[in-house]
């Protein structure tokens, strides 16, 4: 399938980097185009191994007739120019996913989740799990590395733990999982996917090719999971904190299939969200045969994920949480569930011109809110429609001092922006890292 072709790789970063690696090793005429200079590293890589590379502001007029797939970049739309012109040609256009699974599918055992919020978490309980029962378990696909990266070192019976994001799923066709988790659906990404129905429509590609002998992981508390499960061919397992399922909550206890397994007073992270993504590993873990020791000793020890909700200091008796990795509104509902009160919080990034208003419900325990970024002059109008105080300034920097100077002890200052990065950071880790160093220079003086 993807030997002696000619293929056009759309938008380079690490992913297009990776699949043009792969593909390189299998007789294929490749060019990658972006519009931004890349990684003088990866450039010389790329070209020793005979692969062409385009920079340019409209690379439309690479593509023609002579193409046989273009592997898109997941954060390029779906209707850029170049991609209408392939619809066109009949030239199929792919993602970098897709390609790695055509090298994986008969080696690997393959579980993959998405969903609005939670992949992150629930994506690395699983690993941390299985990697303590088996012995050849990689972690990949949105977070840490690219799948194709992975393809040269899974070996036959190798498992695979994947978060996959829905803009991964939209140009997927042959992928399959052995196992597929959906954590939740919310109406989040509408600047992608423009519409919510098209945006379930896309995660419920996570089941794309399954039979009854592969396993669905599935929220039966939220009600548009159930509707995009109805008509799956896969064996089903739901998991609740708030409804009986497979797997449940009852009395601070978490019991799959009526056996308790661990009580939640026991874990180190905390809140019904986060406990849901535990249920997720559990059942994985249970239909691998996990002895009940393993999953108790590593959700005990299981300490989050980074820019998740993540605790990053406590000064002056003011404690800083940086949750960079919340870019929509729901997510930052999640956070704001996990605090009682007096909640400093950190607002601000890309402009994608989405509400703020599902946050007004939650707003009872936010004292400030500090707004910067693009989206600053929107949030400012936000909170005097809501009459909130707040605080607006230009960068986050300048909103972590004010956070801190308008704080009193035991306030917690919330970095969890409810917005994407790229107005001033490459990506979300980029600007949690930024906020814990900013948090490391503050003196303490106030």
């Amino acid at each position: 399938m993807f030997e002696n072709k000619k293929i056009l790789i759309l938008g380079m970063a690490r992913s297009g980097y990776e699949a043009a690696k792969l593909l390189s090793q299998h007789n294929n005429r490749i060019i990658v185009t972006d519009m931004n200079e890349q990684e003088e590293e990866h450039i010389k890589d790329l070209k020793e191994r005979n692969v062409d590379i385009i920079i340019t502001k409209d690379p439309t007029n690479l593509l023609d007739d002579t193409f046989d797939y273009v592997v898109k970049n997941p954060g390029i739309t779906f209707n850029h120019p170049l991609l209408k012109k392939a619809r066109k040609k009949g030239i199929k256009i792919i993602n970098e996913l897709e390609v790695a699974y055509y090298f994986l599918k008969d080696k690997a055992y393959i579980i993959g989740i998405t969903g609005s919020n939670g992949k992150t978490t629930t994506t690395t309980v699983i690993y941390d799990i299985l990697k303590k029962a088996f012995k050849n378990v990689h972690i990949g696909g949105n977070i840490g590395y690219p799948l194709c990266s992975l393809v040269n070192k899974v070996n036959k019976g190798d498992i695979l733990v994947l978060e996959i994001a829905g803009h991964q799923l939209y140009d997927m066709y042959d992928f399959k999982t052995n196992i597929s988790v959906l954590t939740n659906l919310y109406p989040v990404h509408l600047d992608f996917f423009l519409k919510y129905s098209v945006y379930k429509k896309t995660k419920k590609k996570i089941f794309n090719n399954h039979t009854k002998n592969d396993i669905a992981i599935y929220n039966k508390g939220n009600k548009d999971v159930i509707r995009v499960v109805k008509d799956i061919a896969s064996k089903k397992i739901s998991f609740s904190s708030y409804v009986r399922s497979d797997c449940y909550l009852k009395d601070n206890v978490i019991y799959y299939k009526k056996e308790p397994i661990l009580n939640v007073d026991d874990l180190r992270i905390k809140g019904k969200h986060n406990y849901e993504n535990i249920m997720c590993a559990i059942i994985v873990a249970k239909e691998l045969n996990i002895d009940n020791e393993i999953i108790k000793e590593t959700l005990t020890n299981f300490m989050g994920v980074e820019h998740r909700i993540e605790f990053v200091k406590k000064i002056n008796d003011r404690e800083f949480y940086n949750d960079s990795k919340s870019t929509n509104t729901e997510s930052t509902i999640v956070a704001l569930k996990s605090f009682e009160n007096n909640v400093i919080l950190l607002l601000g990034g890309l402009d994608r011109g989405h509400s703020f208003e599902p946050l007004t419900e939650y707003m009872d325990k936010v004292k400030y809110i500090v707004c910067y970024g693009e989206t600053k002059d929107r949030i400012e109008e936000y909170a005097k429609g809501i009459n909130k105080k707040y605080i607006k300034v230009d960068n986050l920097k300048e909103a972590v001092i004010m956070a801190y100077e308008f704080s009193n002890e035991k306030d917690i200052i919330l970095l969890s922006p409810a917005c994407a990065s790229w107005d001033q950071y490459k990506d979300f880790e980029v600007r949690g890292k930024e906020f814990k160093k900013i948090i490391e220079e503050i003196k303490g003086d106030i």
